[in-house]
């Protein structure tokens, strides 16, 4: 693609998400979607394959179809309370129209089936922006409306994700569609906790961005696409690797690590506020995607491939990691010891 092309598409991502993020406004919240909206479709569609412009297809029309409802709920509460600011949002009906409207554009369940579908159409790099930058803006209207939210219908949608996203996970092989279903599984971790404690639910989605971030640009930097090529990708850089399976980990929500403390913050919470079959349930679901990241973590380290299939061994890259995977990494790994500090900012 052109630099300047790309250069005028990042340069109108960034403008719709600060448009969405910084309004009061209902219309400017949508204007801003809409911006997000039209910039990714060039960058899902730039390879030309068919399965890219499917994608993009698919990422157009589920996209529209939640910014109409989004306008809808939003026309419908200020026809009843004549408010069109995004706090204001008390009317019933508009509070279950919204709350489909952003399900849609995040990509819970019941409106998950387009995600994976799109992420696997797209380069790496796309992929990384529609897991992360792309669901701020949602996320933060939501944020902005949690107080008018109905707890049942939330609890609900992020429990049904938590199982889903780890159960249709489970038989995967290419890992951009893994990482979509990781993805969906997160969002019912945030969701949960959204009416209780909106800020837990921010600080969930920030540490979900920067492991996934590191895990894409990993991927990225070994041009890694499905499992079978994970096998054999040990052999280029040995030591991204291994920070790879570590991060994997992290996102599993394994101790140690950074993804452990979001998750152990939640339960607190849903315990505080006598939701403990919540959060009994969500933690079982969660060991649904344990599994497939171990599997994940299992073929990035492995040094032999377990089956007779011969494999081309890749060479090793003299090439120096990159700054941003080193500090992504260390961020992604070694943050609990910082838990006390994050404790005070939340």
């Amino acid at each position: 693609m052109n630099p300047q092309a790309n250069l005028i598409f990042i340069a109108s991502l960034l403008l719709g998400t600060t448009i969405t993020i910084s309004s009061n406004h209902w219309i400017m919240a949508w204007t801003g979607l809409e911006i997000n909206t039209l910039a990714i479709l060039p960058l899902i569609s730039k390879s030309h394959h068919p399965r890219a412009i499917e994608a993009a297809t698919k990422y157009f029309l589920t996209q529209a179809a939640a910014s109409a409802l989004v306008l809808f709920s939003s026309m419908t509460n200020a026809w009843h309370t004549g408010q069109w600011d995004i706090t204001q949002l008390t009317h019933p009906t508009s509070c279950l129209i919204l709350t489909s409207a952003i399900a849609m554009k995040l990509g819970l369940v019941p409106f998950h089936f387009w995600f994976p579908e799109v992420l696997q159409g797209s380069p790496l790099t796309t992929g990384l922006i529609l897991s992360t930058a792309m669901k701020l803006p949602p996320m933060t209207l939501l944020y902005m409306t949690s107080s008018s939210l109905n707890p049942t219908l939330l609890t609900i949608l992020a429990i049904l994700s938590a199982a889903l996203g780890g159960w249709m996970g489970l038989n995967q092989t290419q890992i951009r569609k893994i990482l979509a279903f990781s993805s969906i599984s997160h969002l019912g971790w945030m969701a949960i906790i959204l009416i209780y404690n909106p800020k837990l639910t921010l600080l969930n989605f920030y540490l979900y961005a920067v492991m996934t971030t590191t895990v894409f640009l990993t991927l990225n930097t070994t041009k890694v696409l499905k499992l079978s090529t994970l096998l054999t990708a040990w052999t280029k850089a040995p030591s991204l690797n291994t920070m790879l399976l570590l991060t994997l980990l992290s996102l599993a929500g394994l101790p140690p690590l950074t993804g452990f403390l979001p998750k152990w913050l939640i339960i607190q919470e849903l315990t505080k506020q006598d939701m403990a079959p919540a959060a009994t349930l969500i933690s079982l679901l969660s060991l649904l995607s344990l599994f497939f990241y171990l599997r994940l973590a299992y073929c990035t380290t492995i040094t032999l491939p377990p089956h007779t299939t011969n494999h081309m061994k890749q060479w090793r890259t003299n090439k120096p990691t990159s700054t941003a995977i080193a500090i992504l990494t260390t961020v992604s790994v070694m943050l609990l010891p910082a838990s006390p500090m994050i404790l005070t900012i939340v």
